[in-house]
């Protein structure tokens, strides 16, 4: 289908060349790791150098925001220098895409230089036969490097366009079998170059214009995107008419299904009908439901819907279609108190619990038999009564007035010390108190015990006289008052007699009375015999 404005002036081109190259422009490397997008990529073609490139943003603006992720164009037809990519609008382009990492770059490429010079069927089906055997494979090396050095090696190459129609020299109806053998060969031979990633799309015309386009598809191999160029034009009536016509928009889709390919369109627009709202709205309706990689929208008069005025209707229908909603205010969604409804108290009826009056069984009483102890009678053991020896003074002689030897004195008898008898105690038997040492006091009163019970006397102890040492009378000094000091005279101890043994199962119990050394010296070994009647005839006796 013809396209106004396409052919290029040599000098325009070059003038934009030069420009661009005084520049200096970095390009920047697009991104490869773009990520996959729910949103289907949407742009528009607006120019085909740097203005199309401005363009875009305004475009957005009015949409609403709505980001053009497509970058369209188309290079020069007239001559292979421009096929070879020798244009200098392609560097912004390539700015444009490296920009962000989700655009997408998609370029026509011609296959044959004057391409819109409306030359014959026979004449083409020459330069078919000739790209088919590889005549033309160099200028395409040199698209494939002019595009891989720009930084944009995974553009989108629209290669041949409409082949089954009857405009471009590149068309395929005057020898298809060789036009398929052309189009692998410019794809192999832009694959061969090093770093390239490029993705083929072939996009015939709607419908079967000169051929049908299904008769012109090289192969899976060679072919990435199944894309197809739809106006607002014969064949079909209405858009549903468009759809199923034989090569129409229905068999595309299946076409692609088929074949395991996504769809594109490169082109779409308004064209024989004028201002047709209900066609841009069925449409962008169709390009929603089967969601092609990509879609752009030929804009220019009569075609486009932003930079064409004519087309107001449409223009409005594309423009509700693609602005993104905007979420309106927040209104806060009043807070309706809940009532509180206070719980009535009922009160819990208290159920009496009934009094069960339980039987009072009387306990029997068991007497306890009274078992009487026996009373033992403990025997009452006396306190012993110590009574205090009789310290003898010396008597210290007087002087004589002559040496008179003195007529020899009878022996003074030592008192022996007296044994008191024992005591019979009573019942009770109480502990017995071991006395200590008692200090001699001058006078000994002579004890008197008290005896309850006749008891078996031991001998008296009858001293034996000493015979006196005849004594000579020495001067005798004054007498001189021992100081605290001084010793007291000592008694000579006499021998102590052994004490009589009691009989064997005798029940006189003897208790031996310990006075100190030195009272013991005095006094001797003196002992505490208390009788028992613990015999067979007083009741306690236990064998």
């Amino acid at each position: 289908m013809p396209r106004p404005n396409r052919r290029l002036a040599s000098t325009c081109i070059g003038t934009v060349t030069a420009g661009l190259l005084a520049s200096g422009a970095a390009l920047a490397a697009p991104d490869r790791g773009r990520p996959d997008d729910s949103d289907i990529a949407m742009g528009a073609y607006l120019h085909y150098g740097p203005q199309g490139v401005a363009r875009i943003p305004y475009l957005s603006r009015w949409l609403g925001g709505k980001e053009v992720r497509v970058g369209h164009t188309y290079l020069p037809g007239d001559r292979w220098a421009g096929i070879e990519g020798n244009v200098g609008f392609l560097e912004s382009w390539a700015q444009w895409r490296g920009a962000k990492a989700d655009r997408m770059f998609v370029l026509n490429v011609p296959m044959q230089e004057r391409n819109e010079s409306r030359v014959p069927d026979y004449q083409v089906a020459q330069l078919i036969r000739a790209g088919a055997g590889g005549q033309y494979d160099q200028h395409f090396k040199r698209l494939a490097e002019r595009l891989v050095a720009l930084g944009v090696p995974d553009t989108v190459i629209v290669l041949g366009w409409e082949m089954n129609g009857t405009t471009y020299t590149h068309r395929c109806g005057p020898d298809p079998e060789n036009w398929k053998a052309y189009w692998k060969r410019v794809v192999n031979t832009m694959r061969s170059v090093p770093g390239q990633q490029f993705k083929f799309d072939f996009a015939p015309n709607r419908g079967a214009d000169a051929i049908g386009w299904s008769k012109c598809y090289p192969g899976d191999d060679v072919v990435d995107i199944i894309g197809m160029d739809s106006y607002d034009q014969a064949p079909g009536q209405t858009f549903d008419e468009q759809i199923s016509q034989p090569y129409g928009l229905q068999e595309h889709v299946d076409f692609a299904k088929a074949h395991g390919k996504r769809i594109s369109f490169p082109e779409w627009g308004l064209y024989r009908r004028g201002d047709n709202p209900e066609y841009v709205r069925r449409m962008l309706k169709w390009i929603e439901q089967h969601r092609p990689i990509y879609h752009t929208i030929t804009d220019y008069c009569p075609h486009g819907v932003w930079q064409c005025k004519q087309n107001p209707e449409s223009a409005r229908a594309f423009r509700d279609a693609l602005t993104p909603e905007k979420p309106g205010p927040v209104i806060p969604t009043p807070v309706i108190p809940t009532p509180v409804i206070p719980t009535p108290v009922i009160p819990t009826p208290v159920i009496p619990t009934p009094q069960i009056p339980m039987p009072q069984i009387p306990t029997p009483e068991v007497p306890t038999p009274q078992i009487p102890t026996p009373a033992i009678p403990m025997p009452q053991l006396p306190t012993p009564v110590v009574p205090t020896p009789a310290v003898p003074t010396p008597e210290v002689p007087l002087p004589l007035p002559s040496p008179v030897a003195p007529a020899p004195e009878a022996p003074v008898p030592v008192p022996s010390p007296l044994v008191p008898s024992p005591l019979v105690p009573s019942p009770a038997v109480p502990s017995p108190l071991v006395p200590g040492p008692v200090v001699p006091e001058p006078e000994v009163p002579a004890p008197e015990p008290e005896v309850s019970v006749p008891a078996p006397e031991p001998p008296p102890v009858v001293p034996k006289p000493e015979a006196p040492s005849p004594q000579v009378p020495t001067p005798v000094p004054a007498p001189v008052t021992p100081g605290p000091v001084a010793p007291r005279p000592q008694p000579e101890p006499q021998p102590e007699p052994p004490a009589p043994k009691p009989p064997l199962n005798n029940t006189q119990w003897c208790v031996p009375l310990n006075f100190g050394e030195w009272l013991s010296k005095l006094v001797g070994r003196q002992s505490v015999c208390v009788e028992l009647g613990w015999g067979k005839g007083s009741g306690f006796w236990p064998f």
